[in-house]
């Protein structure tokens, strides 16, 4: 009697496990060595174990079930982690968290249809756009078009992630694709947090083409003075692919209009980079504008890495970068785990990082 329970037990699990088309459990871990001058407005140099140099740490679980009739269904998720210090404060995770997957974290139905997904994800309105960086969005390279212009905000004011979304994701048409967002504020009163925001791209040989729009309902404080209002984005990237070179740009308007403040507060960003295969590596090269009107004030940005693939999954990569602020310009190169932050209004920040990266 026992073995049969045993067997049908088996049997049971077998079925379960037949009916799950895949389960994968993935990641990435990036850890290199860092050194910024200017990490501060006294001009203090950092040096330390910095992260996320060439790729975002994570790790993170996904599965597909086949349903038949064309249809699937999927989850993802998948939580940020720092191996300089073993925490899992990325992503949107809030500071000395444990492993939370803040990252991304849906369920999906998958068809002819397209993809509908629910749950916290990259914004459509920055998931595909954000490709035309060349430095990934990571490191002393990174673009800084999509930064949090005005203050603390919302959680996800910084248009990268959001959270309670609703998403829509068309099959490819020739080429074409696109991307709708709706982030629920979840709240009785006021819209804090409401995110409403989409893409349209067309890709076709060597040429690649995106335009994203987005608005979401901000809250913060500017100044010492208390705002509410609304942070609208348009974003234009694209490429082209040469064979020997492949060129990205990138445009970019973000508005602010609040109570708290008067008129519009403005910020404009324009990004020019080269990409350069390089025997098993690849070099990369970058320069960035930070027009931020409504400060009257502008940053220059420029980075040159290289990445040398050792494996399919292993790569040691260097990153040199610059930030001339001019004015009332206060950026920093930004990068993670060395500390490193403004280096103050009118002063400049130089970084260099090398570092290795690991994929699973």
């Amino acid at each position: 009697m026992k073995k049969s329970l045993i067997a049908l037990a088996v049997l049971a699990a077998s079925g379960t496990a037949m009916a799950q088309s895949s389960v994968t459990l993935f990641g990435i871990v990036d850890t290199n060595i860092s050194h910024v001058n200017n990490a501060n407005a006294a001009g203090d140099s950092v040096t330390g174990v910095g992260i996320n140099g060439n790729a975002t740490s994570r790790i993170g679980f996904r599965g597909v079930e086949d349903l038949g009739g064309g249809l699937k269904a999927g989850f993802w998720l998948e939580a940020g982690v720092n191996p300089d210090v073993g925490d899992g404060a990325s992503g949107g995770a809030p500071a000395n968290s444990g492993l939370m997957f803040k990252r991304r974290s849906t369920i999906s139905l998958m068809g002819g249809f397209g993809e509908v997904r629910l749950g916290r994800d990259l914004a459509p309105s920055y998931a595909k756009v954000s490709s035309y960086d060349v430095f990934g969005q990571v490191g002393f390279g990174a673009f800084q078009g999509w930064k949090n212009w005005i203050g603390a905000g919302t959680p996800d004011s910084d248009g990268i992630r959001q959270s309670n979304m609703l998403s829509y994701f068309t099959p490819n048409f020739g080429g074409f694709t696109a991307g709708l967002g709706y982030g629920f504020d979840e709240q009785t009163t006021g819209k804090n947090g409401r995110y409403m925001g989409g893409f349209a791209a067309y890709d076709n040989g060597p040429l690649s083409l995106t335009l994203a729009l987005d608005r979401r309902e901000v809250a913060g404080v500017l100044a010492a003075t208390a705002y509410e209002g609304n942070k609208d984005s348009l974003t234009l990237g694209g490429s082209y692919d040469l064979s020997v070179v492949k060129l990205n740009a990138l445009l970019q308007q973000n508005r602010y209009k609040a109570d708290g403040f008067s008129g519009s507060a403005k910020y404009n960003a324009y990004a020019l980079g080269v990409t350069a295969p390089v025997g098993a590596g690849q070099v990369k090269l970058q320069y960035a504008l930070y027009d931020q009107k409504a400060l009257d004030s502008k940053a220059h940005h420029l980075a040159l890495g290289y990445v040398h693939n050792l494996s399919k999954r292993t790569a040691v990569y260097g990153t040199l970068a610059h930030i001339k602020n001019n004015d009332l310009s206060n950026l920093g190169l930004g990068g993670g785990g060395v500390g490193n932050g403004a280096p103050g209004a009118d002063n400049n920040q130089s970084g260099l990082s090398i570092g290795v990266r690991h994929s699973f």
